[in-house]
Protein backbone atom coordinates (compact mmCIF):
# COMPACT_ATOMS: atom_id res chain seq x y z
CA UNK A 1 0.00 0.00 0.00
CA UNK A 2 2.73 2.71 0.19
CA UNK A 3 4.05 2.32 -2.76
CA UNK A 4 0.96 3.11 -3.93
CA UNK A 5 0.64 5.89 -1.79
CA UNK A 6 4.03 7.04 -3.31
CA UNK A 7 3.48 6.17 -6.99
CA UNK A 8 0.03 8.31 -6.38
CA UNK A 9 1.78 11.34 -4.81
CA UNK A 10 4.16 11.58 -6.98
CA UNK A 11 2.18 11.69 -9.97
CA UNK A 12 0.21 14.06 -8.08
CA UNK A 13 3.13 16.64 -7.62
CA UNK A 14 3.89 16.10 -11.08
CA UNK A 15 0.55 16.95 -11.95
CA UNK A 16 0.55 19.77 -9.96
CA UNK A 17 3.81 21.09 -10.94
CA UNK A 18 2.43 21.15 -14.78
CA UNK A 19 -0.36 23.03 -13.33
CA UNK A 20 1.77 25.64 -12.52
CA UNK A 21 3.94 25.89 -15.41
CA UNK A 22 1.05 26.21 -17.28
CA UNK A 23 -0.47 29.44 -15.48
CA UNK A 24 3.24 30.89 -15.88
CA UNK A 25 3.20 30.12 -19.28
CA UNK A 26 0.17 32.28 -19.66
CA UNK A 27 1.98 34.97 -17.83
CA UNK A 28 5.19 34.21 -19.53
CA UNK A 29 3.62 34.83 -23.40
CA UNK A 30 1.14 37.47 -22.19
CA UNK A 31 3.72 39.39 -20.53
CA UNK A 32 2.27 39.77 -17.23
CA UNK A 33 2.61 39.58 -13.56
CA UNK A 34 6.16 37.26 -13.58
CA UNK A 35 10.30 38.29 -13.23
CA UNK A 36 10.54 37.15 -17.44
CA UNK A 37 8.12 37.58 -19.97
CA UNK A 38 8.58 36.52 -23.59
CA UNK A 39 9.25 40.27 -24.46
CA UNK A 40 11.29 42.81 -24.08
CA UNK A 41 14.66 44.61 -24.84
CA UNK A 42 17.63 43.07 -25.78
CA UNK A 43 19.94 42.07 -22.82
CA UNK A 44 22.51 41.63 -25.42
CA UNK A 45 24.04 40.57 -28.50
CA UNK A 46 21.29 39.59 -30.85
CA UNK A 47 22.90 36.22 -32.49
CA UNK A 48 23.93 34.98 -28.86
CA UNK A 49 20.40 35.68 -27.67
CA UNK A 50 18.63 34.20 -30.94
CA UNK A 51 21.25 31.16 -30.26
CA UNK A 52 19.80 30.72 -26.46
CA UNK A 53 16.44 30.61 -27.23
CA UNK A 54 16.72 28.23 -29.73
CA UNK A 55 18.45 25.94 -27.88
CA UNK A 56 15.82 26.17 -25.47
CA UNK A 57 12.76 25.75 -28.13
CA UNK A 58 14.56 22.71 -29.66
CA UNK A 59 15.37 21.53 -26.30
CA UNK A 60 11.92 21.07 -25.31
CA UNK A 61 10.92 19.94 -28.88
CA UNK A 62 13.24 17.10 -28.68
CA UNK A 63 11.84 15.94 -25.32
CA UNK A 64 8.41 16.79 -25.66
CA UNK A 65 8.65 15.10 -29.04
CA UNK A 66 10.67 11.76 -28.41
CA UNK A 67 9.05 10.75 -24.89
CA UNK A 68 6.03 11.10 -26.62
CA UNK A 69 6.63 8.20 -29.29
CA UNK A 70 5.88 4.34 -28.65
CA UNK A 71 9.44 2.77 -29.38
CA UNK A 72 10.71 5.23 -26.45
CA UNK A 73 8.05 4.39 -23.62
CA UNK A 74 8.32 0.66 -24.72
CA UNK A 75 11.83 1.40 -23.61
CA UNK A 76 11.70 3.82 -20.44
CA UNK A 77 8.88 1.53 -18.75
CA UNK A 78 11.91 -0.94 -18.26
CA UNK A 79 13.37 1.98 -15.66
CA UNK A 80 10.10 3.59 -15.08
CA UNK A 81 6.81 1.70 -13.67
CA UNK A 82 3.93 1.88 -16.40
CA UNK A 83 1.99 3.42 -13.96
CA UNK A 84 4.01 6.62 -13.48
CA UNK A 85 5.47 6.47 -17.45
CA UNK A 86 3.20 9.63 -18.23
CA UNK A 87 3.76 11.74 -15.12
CA UNK A 88 7.42 11.39 -15.78
CA UNK A 89 6.43 12.59 -19.18
CA UNK A 90 4.69 15.61 -18.07
CA UNK A 91 7.17 16.56 -15.36
CA UNK A 92 10.20 16.51 -17.50
CA UNK A 93 8.35 18.87 -20.41
CA UNK A 94 7.30 21.10 -16.98
CA UNK A 95 11.18 20.81 -16.38
CA UNK A 96 11.83 21.52 -19.95
CA UNK A 97 9.37 24.31 -19.71
CA UNK A 98 10.91 26.34 -16.70
CA UNK A 99 14.27 26.03 -17.96
CA UNK A 100 13.26 27.90 -21.30
CA UNK A 101 11.51 30.73 -18.53
CA UNK A 102 14.84 31.12 -16.57
CA UNK A 103 16.89 31.30 -19.77
CA UNK A 104 14.67 33.59 -22.18
CA UNK A 105 16.44 36.06 -23.73
CA UNK A 106 14.34 39.09 -24.74
CA UNK A 107 15.25 40.24 -28.32
CA UNK A 108 13.91 43.58 -28.64
CA UNK A 109 12.75 44.92 -31.95
CA UNK A 110 9.12 45.20 -33.00
CA UNK A 111 7.29 43.35 -35.82
CA UNK A 112 3.96 44.98 -35.30
CA UNK A 113 2.75 47.05 -32.58
CA UNK A 114 -1.54 47.42 -33.22
CA UNK A 115 -2.50 51.08 -31.14
CA UNK A 116 -6.04 50.98 -31.71
CA UNK A 117 -7.67 50.36 -28.29
CA UNK A 118 -10.48 47.87 -29.85
CA UNK A 119 -8.60 46.17 -31.93
CA UNK A 120 -5.89 45.13 -29.05
CA UNK A 121 -8.78 44.51 -27.30
CA UNK A 122 -9.66 41.91 -29.80
CA UNK A 123 -6.23 40.66 -29.89
CA UNK A 124 -6.51 39.96 -26.05
CA UNK A 125 -9.37 38.44 -26.41
CA UNK A 126 -8.15 35.72 -29.29
CA UNK A 127 -5.41 35.16 -27.08
CA UNK A 128 -7.62 34.48 -23.83
CA UNK A 129 -9.75 32.20 -26.47
CA UNK A 130 -6.61 30.19 -27.22
CA UNK A 131 -5.51 29.46 -23.22
CA UNK A 132 -8.93 28.51 -22.72
CA UNK A 133 -9.67 26.11 -26.04
CA UNK A 134 -6.59 24.26 -24.92
CA UNK A 135 -7.70 23.76 -22.13
CA UNK A 136 -11.67 22.80 -22.66
CA UNK A 137 -9.72 20.34 -25.09
CA UNK A 138 -7.43 18.47 -22.70
CA UNK A 139 -10.83 17.81 -20.49
CA UNK A 140 -12.38 16.57 -23.89
CA UNK A 141 -9.90 14.17 -24.24
CA UNK A 142 -9.45 13.05 -20.33
CA UNK A 143 -7.47 15.88 -18.83
CA UNK A 144 -6.42 13.38 -15.73
CA UNK A 145 -5.14 10.83 -18.31
CA UNK A 146 -3.36 12.91 -20.59
CA UNK A 147 -1.35 14.64 -17.11
CA UNK A 148 -1.15 11.20 -15.90
CA UNK A 149 -3.37 11.41 -12.64
CA UNK A 150 -5.82 8.67 -13.99
CA UNK A 151 -3.00 5.94 -14.12
CA UNK A 152 -1.39 6.48 -10.29
CA UNK A 153 -4.93 6.96 -9.04
CA UNK A 154 -6.16 3.74 -10.86
CA UNK A 155 -3.02 2.12 -9.76
CA UNK A 156 -3.67 3.74 -5.78
CA UNK A 157 -6.79 1.52 -5.74
CA UNK A 158 -5.28 -1.11 -7.33
CA UNK A 159 -7.04 -1.42 -10.30
CA UNK A 160 -5.42 -2.20 -14.13
CA UNK A 161 -5.10 0.94 -16.13
CA UNK A 162 -7.75 0.65 -19.02
CA UNK A 163 -6.65 2.73 -22.28
CA UNK A 164 -9.13 5.25 -23.10
CA UNK A 165 -11.36 4.18 -26.18
CA UNK A 166 -11.17 6.37 -29.77
CA UNK A 167 -13.87 9.26 -29.98
CA UNK A 168 -14.30 12.57 -31.12
CA UNK A 169 -16.40 14.45 -28.44
CA UNK A 170 -17.36 17.62 -29.69
CA UNK A 171 -14.88 19.89 -31.12
CA UNK A 172 -13.07 17.17 -32.57
CA UNK A 173 -16.09 16.61 -34.91
CA UNK A 174 -15.05 19.78 -36.17
CA UNK A 175 -11.33 19.64 -36.53
CA UNK A 176 -8.64 16.77 -35.38
CA UNK A 177 -6.16 18.81 -33.24
CA UNK A 178 -8.58 21.67 -31.68
CA UNK A 179 -5.85 21.46 -28.59
CA UNK A 180 -3.40 22.80 -31.66
CA UNK A 181 -5.59 24.99 -32.57
CA UNK A 182 -5.71 26.95 -29.04
CA UNK A 183 -2.16 27.14 -29.10
CA UNK A 184 -1.59 28.54 -32.12
CA UNK A 185 -4.25 31.43 -31.07
CA UNK A 186 -2.24 31.25 -27.76
CA UNK A 187 0.66 32.16 -29.34
CA UNK A 188 -0.13 34.43 -32.24
CA UNK A 189 -2.54 36.61 -31.27
CA UNK A 190 -0.79 39.44 -29.53
CA UNK A 191 -0.96 43.87 -30.14
CA UNK A 192 2.70 43.61 -30.48
CA UNK A 193 5.04 41.45 -32.14
CA UNK A 194 8.78 41.21 -30.89
CA UNK A 195 11.60 39.31 -32.52
CA UNK A 196 11.80 36.96 -29.52
CA UNK A 197 8.04 36.54 -29.48
CA UNK A 198 8.44 36.21 -33.79
CA UNK A 199 10.98 33.62 -32.75
CA UNK A 200 8.91 31.54 -30.08
CA UNK A 201 6.14 31.68 -32.02
CA UNK A 202 7.41 30.57 -35.58
CA UNK A 203 9.81 27.42 -33.71
CA UNK A 204 6.16 26.46 -32.15
CA UNK A 205 3.72 26.32 -34.78
CA UNK A 206 6.83 24.08 -36.60
CA UNK A 207 7.23 21.69 -34.12
CA UNK A 208 3.55 21.51 -33.60
CA UNK A 209 3.07 20.96 -37.43
CA UNK A 210 5.98 18.17 -37.50
CA UNK A 211 4.11 16.61 -34.15
CA UNK A 212 0.80 16.36 -35.53
CA UNK A 213 2.84 14.00 -38.70
CA UNK A 214 4.08 11.83 -35.88
CA UNK A 215 1.24 11.65 -34.05
CA UNK A 216 -1.81 10.60 -36.67
CA UNK A 217 0.94 8.59 -37.55
CA UNK A 218 0.95 6.64 -34.05
CA UNK A 219 -3.12 6.70 -34.10
CA UNK A 220 -3.47 5.27 -37.04
CA UNK A 221 -1.50 2.45 -36.47
CA UNK A 222 -3.46 2.00 -33.14
CA UNK A 223 -6.63 2.44 -34.65
CA UNK A 224 -6.69 1.32 -37.94
CA UNK A 225 -9.18 1.90 -40.66
CA UNK A 226 -11.48 3.92 -37.60
CA UNK A 227 -8.72 6.72 -37.94
CA UNK A 228 -8.00 6.87 -41.17
CA UNK A 229 -11.81 7.67 -42.03
CA UNK A 230 -11.70 10.12 -39.20
CA UNK A 231 -8.94 11.90 -41.01
CA UNK A 232 -10.50 11.87 -44.48
CA UNK A 233 -13.42 13.36 -43.02
CA UNK A 234 -13.00 16.15 -40.58
CA UNK A 235 -9.94 18.59 -41.31
CA UNK A 236 -7.10 18.80 -39.70
CA UNK A 237 -6.63 22.08 -38.12
CA UNK A 238 -9.51 24.69 -40.33
CA UNK A 239 -12.86 24.06 -39.29
CA UNK A 240 -15.16 22.87 -42.07
CA UNK A 241 -12.52 23.00 -44.53
CA UNK A 242 -12.75 19.55 -45.73
CA UNK A 243 -15.77 17.43 -44.77
CA UNK A 244 -17.44 14.73 -45.60
CA UNK A 245 -20.14 12.67 -43.84
CA UNK A 246 -18.75 9.29 -41.98
CA UNK A 247 -16.54 10.98 -39.87
CA UNK A 248 -16.22 8.52 -36.63
CA UNK A 249 -18.59 9.76 -33.89
CA UNK A 250 -17.83 7.53 -31.08
CA UNK A 251 -17.65 8.45 -27.09
CA UNK A 252 -14.10 8.79 -25.22
CA UNK A 253 -11.20 10.44 -26.62
CA UNK A 254 -8.46 10.53 -28.87
CA UNK A 255 -6.21 9.29 -26.30
CA UNK A 256 -3.03 10.03 -28.65
CA UNK A 257 -3.16 13.32 -28.41
CA UNK A 258 -0.71 13.53 -25.65
CA UNK A 259 1.84 15.99 -27.11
Amino acid sequence: MLKRILFFSYGALSYLIFLATFLYALCFVGNFGVPRTLDGPANGPLWVGLTIDAGLLALFAVQHSVMARRWFKEWWTRLVPRPLERSTYVLFSSLALILLFWQWQPLGGVVWSVEDRAARLVLWALFAFGWGLVLVSTFLINHFDLFGLRQVWLYLLGRPYTPLRFGTPVLYRVVRHPLYVGWFFAFWATPTMTLAHLLFSVATTAYILLAIRFEERDLSREHGEAYEEYRRSVPMLVPFARRRPGAVAGAGSLADEKG
